[in-house]
């Protein structure tokens, strides 16, 4: 099968190479390029704005850096006759061209400039493949740094490429992929004019404003918040309480986040990631809660070589055990408590090699299942879920057939326990379309054995007037008490 890659050769970019390279492997497919201009240019601002964010951040681009044109010399020389299909980028492959034609677009436009715009709107685009009016595969990426507008861009650009490759995969195969639904008012049929082509130097001027005074604030400052629970919690609300929620306080060098609480003994523990502004690396520290909220301040009870954080607790076995998040050592692991709530040992190693976040378990059909997001070279940390399902909880834990199972910025992140009501799994997830951890969304689990996995999210609670802050990505509760968390700031002088 010949396969023809459409670019614009005036900006060639780490990510077509890439893309280009892993096309190549496939059995069966002969690859070409088509190199010749496209019909628009980059906005020469949008290179200013990255080289900006380049200064301030200490960052480098990533699957957006720009390439030497000679990478693609391997695949310039087309095989005789006319493609079988067309993978478009640019938006300009008439589809009367004699070959099928998917064409890349972001929230229903074609091109790099319309993701830009997207990003530049405070929006992550709808990423789909099309064929005339038909999805050939679509999805919902995202970023952890949704303030910063080349890492994002980074981020869905290299998401692209793993929609892109999985389609071709699954074509002819009949199998359906979970895609995000494009009804909802974040995702845009058309954009806006190009902001940054448009106010050019006043709108450069305003986000570097904006970020020299975030500069000042350590962002994120996490805070968490706690209630007691005397009616219905936020699965039963869904939406916050009239009673207010209560900070577990913090000495403003340091922020507790990821709460997760459990009942052992008749006493409420309740677990977080501790984060020192000094070490820049977080550790896990435990408080018991009373009638009046927290008996004095968390303290460590875990320390790693590695970044801790979600520290997951569960009792089974007769045990209390924690799948903290361990992402910087590439491993998911498991630890057993010799001395609750501090003594942790580590038990095992349950899957390695891999960059997941926020492992979450839950019982289901006689299996245990595991719930992560994972960065592969790809794309962002929260966008992909990925599932595990093991007879036993310390394993062997075996990878589902059809990971990711789901991609989608709003929906993909566990957030918290899995809870049953009423005979249906109710999952909280992390929505990120507006940056990392700002809403909240509660899914309905409607699928999960071995031939996929589906959900509906039902709610998204967001931070207001009864949470104040810009952000909210933990839900937990335990022994009468109910915990999330927030965003919080601190000043760095």
């Amino acid at each position: 099968m010949h396969v023809q890659l459409r670019l614009d050769g005036r900006h060639p970019r780490r990510w077509h190479s890439d893309l280009l390279r892993d096309l190549s492997a496939l059995p069966g497919f002969d690859i070409s390029v088509d190199a010749s201009l496209g019909p628009e240019p980059w906005p020469a601002g949008a290179s200013l704005l990255f080289d900006f964010e380049t200064l301030l951040n200490g960052i480098a681009a990533k699957h957006s850096a720009v390439v030497p044109l000679t990478n693609m010399a391997p695949f310039q020389n087309a095989p005789p006759g006319t493609p079988d299909l067309i993978l478009d980028l640019c938006g300009d492959v008439q589809a009367d061209s004699g070959a099928r034609v998917w064409q890349l677009q972001f929230s229903g436009t074609p091109g790099e400039s319309a993701l830009l715009g997207c990003l530049l709107d405070g929006n992550f685009p709808l990423v789909a493949i099309m064929e005339k009016n038909r999805t050939i595969h679509a999805g919902r990426p995202g970023s952890e740094r949704g303030d910063v507008i080349l890492i994002s861009f980074d981020d869905v650009l290299g998401r692209a490429r793993l929609l892109i490759l999985t389609a071709i995969a699954l074509e002819g195969s009949g199998v359906d992929r979970p895609m995000p639904t494009a009804n909802d008012a974040l995702v845009q049929s058309a954009l806006l004019p190009l902001r940054l082509a448009r106010a050019g130097g006043r709108e450069l001027a305003r986000k570097l404003a904006r970020y020299l005074y975030r500069m000042c604030f350590r962002t994120p400052q996490w805070r968490t918040g706690w209630r007691t629970l005397n009616g219905p919690d936020l699965y039963d609300l869904r939406a916050h309480p009239d009673g207010g929620w209560h900070d577990i306080p913090d000495d403003g060098s340091r922020f507790y986040a990821d709460p997760f609480a459990i009942e052992h003994q008749g006493k409420v523990f309740l677990f977080v990631e501790d984060f020192p502004h000094k070490t820049q690396k977080g550790l896990i520290s435990a408080v018991e809660m009373g009638p009046q909220g927290p008996i004095g301040a968390p303290q460590p009870v875990l320390e790693a070589g590695c970044h801790l954080s979600y520290p997951f607790v569960f009792e089974a076995d007769g045990q209390m055990w924690m799948i903290p998040e361990t992402s910087g050592a590439r491993t998911i692991e498991l630890y057993r408590a010799t001395q609750f709530p501090a003594g942790w040992v580590r038990e095992s190693i349950l899957v390695s090699d891999l960059v997941a976040g926020d492992a979450t378990l839950c019982q289901h059909d006689g299996l245990w299942w595991m719930f992560a997001t994972v960065q592969d070279d790809g794309g962002a940390f929260s966008d992909a879920l990925y599932l595990w399902s093991a007879s036993d909880f310390r394993g062997p834990w075996t990878q589902h057939p059809r990971n990711p199972v789901l991609v989608d910025i709003a929906s993909a992140r566990p957030a918290g326990q899995i809870v049953n009501r009423g005979g249906q799994m109710l999952r909280p997830v992390q929505d990120s379309r507006k940056g990392y951890g700002t809403a909240l969304g509660i899914a309905r689990i409607t699928q999960l054995d071995h031939e996929g996995y589906a959900q509906v999210v039902e709610t998204q609670i967001v931070p207001g007037s009864k949470w104040p802050g810009r952000r909210l990505h933990t839900l937990n509760s335990a022994g009468g008490f109910e915990f999330i968390d927030g965003e919080g700031r601190a000043r760095r002088w």
